[in-house]
């Protein structure tokens, strides 16, 4: 295992990628590393109760690593106070099954520390694909909230200058929805931390297995 992607949406098999598959109640193979949750965009309440039943079934497999993404998104037409008792619930059962929370978050970030400290869980809590300001990331890590850096890192140069400036013990590196392979942002990380591109892949490692437990 050289690089670790910690959340894609890719099932393609790649040598020297860990890679942890993004995948639904509605989801059919479970052979490989994978996260199981319900979409903000997906809640529905004809579905919930079996889609819950499912997660529920699937987060004592061994290849589980994490409950998500799950979270809140303010663009959705999705009911937000649904939302948020969905999430509630999924927090839950990431608490329940000591799966550590893998989140999506759009325009609530606000939210998700709120209900970080109202929850007050024991399993670590990471926000996916983050593209925003270096306040809100400096936020979210005061609250012992990982933050996650995919493609936008590549490209965005306000996200690389907050990227460049966070303590790298809360950090991880994905590809989500894009078709780029996780070296290239591997590579970008170490461009803008200065350093070796092998000091990157340790701090994940040291993060994923502090964070993972495995």
């Amino acid at each position: 295992m050289q690089f670790i992607d910690i959340h894609t949406h890719t099932s393609s098999i790649q040598k020297d990628v860990f890679s942890i598959e993004n995948k639904y109640p509605n989801s059919t193979d479970f052979s490989t590393p994978f996260s199981i949750g319900i979409h903000p965009w997906y809640i529905s309440e004809n579905t919930l109760q079996n889609d819950i039943k499912i997660i529920e079934e699937q987060l004592s497999s061994e290849n589980c690593y994490a409950l998500g993404e799950c979270g809140l998104d303010r663009i959705t037409d999705v009911d937000f106070s649904l939302q948020i008792k969905v999430f509630k619930q999924q927090i839950q059962l990431s608490e329940k099954y000591n799966k550590p929370l893998i989140i999506h978050c759009v325009r609530a970030f606000q939210e998700i520390i709120q209900l970080k400290k109202e929850m007050n869980p024991k399993q670590p809590w990471i926000v996916h694909g983050f593209n925003k300001n270096h306040q809100i990331a400096l936020d979210l890590i005061q609250h012992q909230i990982c933050i996650s850096f995919g493609e936008s890192l590549l490209k965005n140069e306000r996200l690389q200058e907050t990227f460049s400036k966070l303590p790298l013990d809360f950090l991880f590196l994905e590809t989500d929805t894009s078709e780029e392979h996780i070296e290239n942002i591997y590579n970008i990380a170490s461009e803008l931390r200065k350093t070796e591109k092998q000091n990157i892949i340790n701090t994940v490692k040291q993060n994923f297995s502090r964070i993972f437990k495995r």
